[in-house]
């Protein structure tokens, strides 16, 4: 085969994928990976309590790539915003498939376990310190709304949400935010949550591409009402951000 030749197959080639490559709507960078999928499924099916569902979003994630204590991480996450009861739930859930893919000759990645903590800071500080990184914005003082009403609570989520939660290493704060917004949305009802939550998303480096793409996912995983209210809060925060 000559290189004219060569190169005439190679053109045609081309201006076949054009109209495919023209049809893309998110940009394969853009696009969440099959991981990041696998968190949004299992955090919403979590938050809804839909064990069936969850026993097959685990064991998914597993083949996905996400390694045992990633999932396991997903699972305790979740505990501080949907309770104790999903958490465990889904962490019994999580013992189950293992033994079911065990007994099937299948070797999941344990992965590493959460680093140490060895800040000696206050646990106020260092919570406060990673809330403004995620953020990007400082600490409003005096507190207002709950915070000034139940000082307990405002420390609470500085001290343990915050610092013991989000500062563990297994997952990043990105793939904690995609596992926040997930269950919110999941759960309903809680918009100004969500709505802090999706700013911090796109402050981690998600884009408004993969937002969107979070909806989706959650809407097959747990329906459209409460994908469609999510995304009404997600063009609130676009549209906020745009001004």
């Amino acid at each position: 085969m000559n290189d004219m030749t060569l190169f005439s197959k190679l053109s045609l080639l081309l201006l076949a994928l054009l109209p495919m490559l023209a049809h893309s709507t998110t940009p394969p960078a853009e696009a969440l990976s099959a991981r990041q999928q696998a968190i949004v499924t299992i955090s919403a099916l979590t938050a809804k309590g839909d064990l069936p569902h969850l026993h097959d979003a685990l064991a998914k994630g597993l083949d996905a790539g996400l390694t045992v204590n990633e999932e396991k991480e997903v699972l305790v996450h979740l505990y501080a915003y949907c309770g104790f009861p999903r958490s465990l739930q889904g962490l019994n859930t999580l013992l189950k498939v293992l033994d079911e893919r065990k007994t099937q000759g299948k070797k999941d990645v344990i992965g590493k376990a959460a680093s140490p903590i060895t800040s000696t800071a206050p646990k106020y500080e260092r919570g406060k310190r990673v809330l403004e990184q995620l953020s990007g914005q400082p600490e409003k003082e005096p507190k207002t709304g709950y915070a000034a009403f139940s000082p307990e609570i405002e420390r609470f989520l500085k001290e343990h949400l915050f610092a013991d939660i989000f500062e563990r290493d297994v997952l990043t704060y990105q793939e904690r935010e995609l596992t926040t917004i997930a269950a919110l949305v999941s759960l309903g009802g809680v918009e100004p949550m969500l709505q802090g939550h999706l700013s911090i998303g796109l402050h981690t480096g998600l884009t408004d591409a993969q937002l969107l793409q979070l909806m989706g996912v959650t809407e097959a995983a747990v329906g459209k009402k409460d994908a469609d209210a999510g995304r009404v809060v997600l063009n609130q925060v676009l549209a906020g951000r745009k001004k």
